[in-house]
């Protein structure tokens, strides 16, 4: 990436999937899973390193530690492996992200930055300070633990959505897994 010459991955692939009925990470996209494809994009766009939060070992995932806590519980569990630098946070379910959302959200140099209307993905410049908000906001309960309050607490630069609508696109039903294939695959 442009701007930023180390940055690493969080790619969120934990949860229940509950809204989809079925394991989205293993929904089948390409020439393999939404789990391998999006580790791959990752790693293809330059991410140095891609952190799985989730039981999926065969990329050496971390399993969530306390079940039902989204992706900030899961983001928070994940705060003590994350070296100081630039990340990226991404989910499992985004097939169609592209570099250059991932190059225009590394390179504001803003604490935090997302797309305006989306949580994720999303780029945090992680120090002893960006940790222990992480840690923070996970720690609470119910609407307060999320990573729009965690957006909150530390300040973050909103980019414009129009540019990256089609980058953006995520499935969480099984109506929005198949217009996303019927549109795609």
């Amino acid at each position: 990436m442009s701007g930023v010459s180390t940055w690493r991955a969080v790619l969120l692939a934990g949860g229940r999937s509950s809204r989809m009925g079925t394991d989205k990470a293993a929904l089948l996209w390409g020439n393999g899973t939404l789990l391998t494809h999006m580790h791959a994009r990752l790693i293809a766009a330059g991410a140095d390193d891609v952190i799985v939060s989730g039981d999926r070992p065969c990329l050496g995932g971390i399993p969530d530690a306390t079940l039902d806590t989204g992706p900030m519980g899961a983001l928070a569990q994940l705060a003590p492996r994350m070296h100081d630098g630039a990340w990226i946070v991404v989910p499992v379910d985004m097939p169609l992200l592209s570099v250059d959302l991932l190059q225009a959200l590394l390179t504001t140099g803003a604490t935090c930055t997302c797309v305006d209307g989306h949580p994720l993905p999303m780029a945090l410049r992680v120090d002893a300070a960006t940790r222990t908000v992480i840690e923070a906001v996970g720690a609470r309960s119910g609407g307060e633990r999320s990573l729009r309050a965690l957006q909150r607490a530390v300040g973050t630069c909103v980019l414009p959505a129009t540019r990256w609508e089609h980058a953006l696109r995520n499935c969480n039903t099984p109506a929005e897994w198949r217009a996303l294939q019927a549109e795609f695959c």
